[in-house]
């Protein structure tokens, strides 16, 4: 799917006088904003943007202080299952 969006001229001038591709721009916030509220995941998020890894996603991501919830309980749960493994 393709989408197009009408940007006044004068604006656009402004918009990419700080540099960088504008419709990229565009592109990485809309989907941030997406992965933000959920209604995509990582991998699709990685998809959209054109990362080939997940470690240049999570680059993108930590440059945009986006960082993944981590509670208390997911490392307790990690290190129950890396015990079990015989870490």
């Amino acid at each position: 799917m393709e989408v197009t969006v009408h940007i006044p001229d004068d604006i656009a001038c402004h918009m990419t006088e700080a540099g960088g591709d504008l419709a990229r721009r565009a592109l990485e916030s809309f989907a941030l904003e997406e992965f933000k509220r959920a209604r995509i995941t990582k991998p699709e998020l990685r998809r959209l943007l054109g990362f080939g890894t997940r470690w240049k996603l999570d680059g993108f991501l930590k440059a945009h202080d986006i960082y993944e919830h981590y509670t208390l309980e997911d490392f307790l749960q990690e290190r129950a299952a890396l015990k079990s493994l015989g870490f």
